[in-house]
């Protein structure tokens, strides 16, 4: 895999399965970005947003997701 345009590919792979990950949440009920946890501030200006809740569950399934893809290319 020494050729740039393998790893774009591979790249914009993964980057079309998150999203397709992230649509199938949503059917499903899964409210990413409105976790318990996640902050969200109002105030008579604007507002601030921001998923902490959110962002660790995605932290931790995509980790053990590329754990397991590694080890399957180890073998």
């Amino acid at each position: 895999m020494d050729n740039p345009g393998r790893w774009l590919m591979i790249g914009g792979i993964v980057l079309f399965l998150i999203g397709g990950g992230i649509v199938l949440a949503a059917k499903f009920g899964i409210p990413l970005g409105r976790l318990p946890g996640d902050i969200h501030i109002e105030g008579g200006n604007g507002s601030f947003y921001f998923p902490i809740t959110s962002s660790i569950l995605v932290s931790i399934i995509l980790t053990v997701l590329l754990n397991l893809i590694a080890r399957l290319f180890r073998k």
